[in-house]
């Protein structure tokens, strides 16, 4: 390392990624901000992609944190979308071709119920527009290249879904969904029903979850066809959008700003598992790669600390702590 060159950072900058720009751009902004700085060179990774047509929270792993990225990879998010119902295209987005269309547009009524219909553990095909490999080759570069692409049906978890707001516990309807008739009076048969041209929702799912196709599934479940043309990530496992910045803000770095005002400690991802404070003795041990015996704690995942520093990633079973991923901070 050059002695003109700051020691390499560790830790997380949740970047609230704009629209158009991909993930690995993302990451490329960072590097490029850390070296303008003046940093020596660091790893850096992100926590989940994200589509160049969707913004939000996209956490971006440096130096130690960069151990971490595989677990940020497997944590459930949360997102809007809006759906746009009578048009399908063949990237599910805003982007594609048009594929499909139809001139019904579901009733408001049914929103709820359908909903209900897709929280749980689902089925779900992928994008033929997406990074999923097969044979070797991204399936979005089979598609582009005009090759037949069959996608395999995978299950995922939706946690929770609704219109925005609290996923459908007292929500003011209007301010979800875009109607083409006027409410319907619950007490008079002949009232018109309430149809929806496009609706905004929420929903929290597990990884490996396409939003596109979740998007794609409601409108067909709701006797129509739809693609999104919206989609923003507002969580990703422990980072919410409050801790997000602006490239804007990202690109101060490199103009002289403190790196301190938007870098997160390492453990800041570790937010939502137990800490483990170990003594120094045991410390040294657990950085030596040995295991900790007679623990009276539950099992499951623990991040082990000593002075309030983070010293490792460990699984705990029957009373045995074994190191996961070990820090060298």
């Amino acid at each position: 390392m050059s002695e003109d060159r700051l020691p390499p950072p560790s830790g997380w900058i949740i970047l609230d990624k704009p629209l158009e720009m991909g993930s690995t751009q993302a990451v490329g902004a960072v590097k490029r901000n850390l070296r303008e700085a003046g940093y020596a060179k660091a790893k850096v990774g992100h926590g989940g992609t994200l589509d160049p047509l969707a913004t939000g929270v996209l956490p971006i792993a440096i130096g130690e944190a960069t151990k971490l990225a595989g677990r940020m990879l497997d944590a459930t998010k949360t997102y809007e979308f809006t759906i746009q119902f009578g048009t399908m295209t063949d990237t599910l987005d805003a982007e594609g071709t048009v594929i499909e269309t139809s001139d019904r547009r579901p009733p408001a009524a049914a929103l709820l119920a359908i909903c209900e219909a897709f929280t749980g553990e689902i089925e779900q095909v992928p994008p033929k527009y997406s990074a999923l490999k097969i044979d070797g080759r991204r399936a979005y570069d089979l598609a582009r290249a005009g090759e037949d692409v069959e996608m395999t049906t995978r299950r995922v978890t939706i946690h929770a879904l609704g219109p925005m707001g609290g996923q459908g516990q007292g929500v003011d309807v209007d301010s979800v969904f875009a109607t083409t008739s006027g409410r319907p009076d619950p007490y008079d048969p002949g009232a018109p029903l309430e149809l929806m041209d496009s609706v905004t929702l929420e929903a929290t799912v597990s990884k490996g979850t396409y939003i596109r196709s979740l998007a794609r599934d409601i409108a067909h479940a709701l006797g129509t066809c739809g693609h999104v043309t919206y989609l923003r990530r507002t969580r990703a496992g422990p980072f919410g959008q409050h801790s997000a910045i602006s490239l804007d803000k990202l690109n101060e770095i490199g103009h002289g700003a403190r790196l301190a005002e938007i870098l997160l400690p390492l453990e800041a991802g570790l937010d939502d598992i137990p800490a483990l404070d170990l003594l120094p003795d045991q410390a040294e041990a657990v950085r030596q790669g040995r295991q900790l015996s007679g623990l009276t704690i539950p099992d499951g995942t623990v991040w082990a600390k000593c002075g309030g520093k983070p010293i490792a990633l460990m699984d705990i079973s029957d009373g045995v702590a074994r190191v996961l991923r070990g820090f060298n901070i």
